[in-house]
């Protein structure tokens, strides 16, 4: 398995601002083996990224020997496939085509996608969406994205976030069974799911459904998005995850995406959760 850091975990990752350039320098010093870079509507990585700096961005990452396995994007919390309103929806899917190849151009497998949202809990104002509205508009939007993303060779990932969507490993496998396609799986993220389940239950339960993993954790005696902890501080089973991961046979990156960073001294945490990670993954522990 690969030790892994999202770059919104960096200093300027979530804003934009942060180069992918510096972000392949600081996992590199840091001790990870592969970084997830991140798509926005600010910085160099956008859906109008042209190949050409994507083939730069991975030649630099193949030179420092960090492995550029999955793609993320916080473009889905504006617009996704599931929207109620049809302009939103159609530049959902004018953002997927785009992305799709960009994710390629840069070597990775697998791009995180959120196809839809009940609510969106830190988006007090957006209207709530009926469940079936979302499950009908975002399996037809995902059916016409698919062709993309088996022309490139790309997986969409479909992440369990706080969406009040796909809530239970059932529900994820059903829904990713209905499109009969080796290119679309489940990003799972081990810390999402600690309020309402487990997460080698999940593991154990979509199997080679899972695409990638995103390792947060979380304390739930909290409950809230203030619950979120560094790593090996909250009640997620790392060493039950990792038994999980090996039965089913996960060799993919093991993510961290720890947002936000720390107001002082960020790259602390950073540090923090690769000596973290060594533990999970029995590396001179």
């Amino acid at each position: 398995m690969i030790k892994a850091i999202n770059a919104w975990s960096l200093p300027g990752g979530l804003e934009g601002t942060l180069s992918p350039f510096d972000a392949i320098q600081w996992a590199k010093q840091y001790g990870y083996e592969g970084l997830e870079l991140a798509i926005g509507d600010n910085g160099i990585l956008t859906p109008e990224t042209t190949q050409s700096t994507c083939q730069e961005i991975r030649a630099a990452a193949q030179k420092e020997g960090i492995k550029l396995e999955t793609v993320a994007s916080g473009l889905y919390w504006g617009r996704n496939l599931g929207d109620s309103d049809p302009a939103k929806r159609a530049q959902a899917q004018d953002d997927l085509h785009k992305m799709i190849p960009i994710t390629a151009w840069l070597g990775a497998k697998t791009l995180l996608t959120i196809p839809g949202a009940v609510d969106v809990f830190f988006l007090p104002d957006r209207p709530v969406q009926p469940y079936e509205e979302v499950l009908t508009n975002a399996t037809e939007g995902l059916k016409l994205i698919l062709p993309t993303a088996e022309k490139h060779q790309i997986k969409l990932g479909i992440e369990n976030v706080w969406n009040k969507f796909l809530t239970s490993p059932g529900e994820m496998k059903w829904f990713l069974s209905q499109f009969n396609s080796p290119w679309i799986g489940a990003y799972f993220d081990v810390g999402n799911v600690l309020p309402f389940g487990y997460p080698e239950d999940w593991i154990r339960y979509l199997g080679k459904d899972i695409a990638a993993i995103h390792f947060k954790d979380f304390r739930k005696s909290v409950g809230t998005a203030e619950g979120f902890v560094d790593l090996l501080e909250g009640d997620v089973n790392f060493p039950e995850v990792i038994k999980a991961l090996q039965e089913i046979g996960y060799n993919g990156p093991l993510t961290a995406e720890l947002i936000p960073t720390y107001k002082l001294y960020p790259l602390v945490r950073v540090a923090n959760a690769s000596t973290a990670m060594d533990a999970i993954l029995g590396r001179n522990y």
